[in-house]
């Protein structure tokens, strides 16, 4: 199943605010309520949306140093990954973590809270896993664009 271009809006709306009702997407999209609801339940059991959630403003909560790390494992076995993808998960500094092709075998996003807490994280967590090599860290001075949301329309 591929979402048609009613379909496509539900999503483009829920994207932008998933606490919006029922009856309010089925206002903007000219549909009448009970079909929306269809749709969405339809849209969530094909898993095209896979949870809703609540996006946090982590400077508020004062998490406002962001930092990529890029990581290059010692040995390129299948126990190396699995033993750091193990430990990766339970960190809860680390938002995102991508195996990538290149010099490099991981890209890591870091929130915390400031460049102190970024380096007991870097000393007692990351640089701690036996399967590390090397870790090149970066800063971000500014964000241009922040956005969760994919491209439907």
């Amino acid at each position: 199943m591929q979402p048609d271009q009613t379909d496509r809006k539900i999503l483009d709306l829920l994207q932008q605010n998933a606490q919006m009702t029922i009856k309010e997407i089925a206002s903007k999209i000219n549909l009448s309520v009970t079909p929306v609801h269809e749709r969405i339940r339809k849209l969530e059991k094909e898993g095209f949306i896979d949870k809703y959630v609540c996006l946090l403003n982590r400077r508020k909560l004062g998490k406002s140093l962001v930092v990529y790390c890029n990581v290059t494992l010692d040995k390129q076995r299948k126990e190396s990954f699995e033993d750091f993808n193990e430990a990766i998960v339970k960190m809860p500094e680390v938002l995102e973590c991508s195996v990538v092709s290149g010099n490099f075998d991981y890209m890591l996003k870091v929130v915390v809270e400031d460049g102190e807490a970024y380096n007991q994280f870097y000393q007692h967590k990351l640089s701690a896993l036996s399967s590390v090599l090397h870790i090149s860290s970066y800063f971000v001075i500014s964000e241009i664009k922040y956005t969760t949301g994919i491209a439907v329309l």
